[in-house]
């Protein structure tokens, strides 16, 4: 019989798996997988900043990752550099500034790193309400904006001459993108959430069919890598954040080397 802090930390996983992989997808589509580590970076500003100012660690990440989000957008309109040389730009600055705000805050004994990395296992009933809560409302946002959202991914200049505007679809990706991030960060740790989000989009990219199935597909593979690094966790007393991301690794790993019919 498994043990409470067990079931909660299994379901919170799925949870989190489940409500990143659309979010992962566009991530991967737009070609933009260094976007997670410059959500890490900022949210490790946002975590200090929040401990500084003592408000809400999630109103602080939320705002650090929303005005992140906010420059990037700028940044594609006013500069001609490729996506990957903005988000480098944006996550070593962020991370700077974020080690700079730590080095501010002397005499705290809060680990910030720990909101990074986080403890699934020490999820509570109450983060579980949460994360369902925020789940069912970030996949009904996200379903409202999928079809033109799709559409600008494909061809921006299409979408336009056919009446969409990509800007605000993107505005309100990003929008939810922040707000995920937000609230899941102190439960679970922003790193996890990055791997949930490129890892199983990237491995399910092989075999899906059309981007509903895709998005489905990473939806199940990491709702797998999280069954699987938690009963690693269990059986070899290991951390089990890291051990989930290591089974997401090595789900695309396997999948690299099977046939695909095409």
């Amino acid at each position: 019989m498994l043990d409470d802090f067990y079931v909660r930390a299994m379901l919170a996983g799925i949870l989190v798996a489940v409500l990143a992989a659309p979010f992962g997808c566009f991530v991967i589509w737009r070609r933009m997988a260094y976007f997670g580590d410059t959500m890490a970076h900022s949210a490790l500003l946002g975590i200090t900043i929040a401990l500084l100012l003592e408000i809400h660690i999630g109103i602080g990440v939320f705002v650090i990752a929303l005005g992140t989000a906010l420059a990037l957008v700028y940044l594609q309109r006013q500069s001609n550099l490729p996506n990957d040389t903005l988000l480098g730009i944006l996550s070593h600055s962020t991370l700077a500034l974020g080690l700079l705000a730590v080095g501010l805050m002397t005499g705290s004994n809060v680990d910030v790193m720990s909101y990074l990395f986080g403890d699934v296992l020490s999820v509570g009933r109450s983060d579980i309400t949460i994360i369902a809560a925020t789940t069912v409302a970030a996949l009904c946002l996200l379903a409202l904006i999928w079809k033109p959202l799709l559409a600008a991914t494909v061809n921006e200049d299409l979408a336009i001459a056919e009446g969409a505007r990509p800007q605000v679809t993107q505005l309100l990706y990003l929008l939810l993108l922040a707000a995920v991030i937000a609230v899941t960060v102190r439960i679970i740790g922003v790193l996890l959430i990055t791997a949930l989000l490129v890892i199983p989009a990237a491995t399910a990219r092989r075999f899906a069919t059309s981007p509903e199935s895709m998005a489905a597909l990473a939806a199940i593979m990491g709702s797998i890598a999280v069954v699987l690094g938690l009963a690693a966790s269990l059986h070899w007393d290991t951390a089990a954040g890291p051990s989930i991301v290591v089974a997401t690794l090595g789900i695309f790993l396997i999948s690299a080397v099977l046939p695909v019919r095409r």
